[in-house]
């Protein structure tokens, strides 16, 4: 198995900025590709964000194109996502998700809570 543990999350204003992590452990050779997820409340959760498990071919959902920003450092098996220029629309429970398969996210974190004021 594969396990996630997101932080970082916390209360900021617009404008502002946020790094979240994800550290992963156990099986991780199984990992091919890494994702963030946003549940706005009273939404569906929703694709933020993409890299493979390598740290290459960032992909990014239209509305935190610029903004967000992906990366891995494998060192320390730890992915991360730079929310630059926030908004009170991004506000969500982001969650880390690891996909081993080819079609969908096999393995999901806790979640970590962002809120942005305006």
């Amino acid at each position: 198995q594969v396990q996630l543990v997101e932080s970082g999350g916390g209360l900021v204003q617009a404008g502002g900025s946020l790094r979240l992590s994800c550290a992963v452990s156990g099986r991780t050779f199984t990992i091919n590709r890494m994702g963030w997820f946003g549940q706005a409340p009273g939404k569906a959760r929703e694709f933020v964000a993409s890299i493979s498990w390598s740290g290459n071919s960032p992909v990014y959902a239209d509305p935190v194109k610029g903004r967000f920003t992906i990366f891995r450092d494998n060192a320390k098996n730890t992915v991360y996502l730079q929310m630059n220029s926030l908004k009170p629309e991004d506000t969500a429970v982001y969650y880390c998700a690891a996909r081993m398969g080819i079609d969908r996210y096999d393995a999901w974190g806790q979640g970590t809570q962002v809120t942005v004021s305006s």
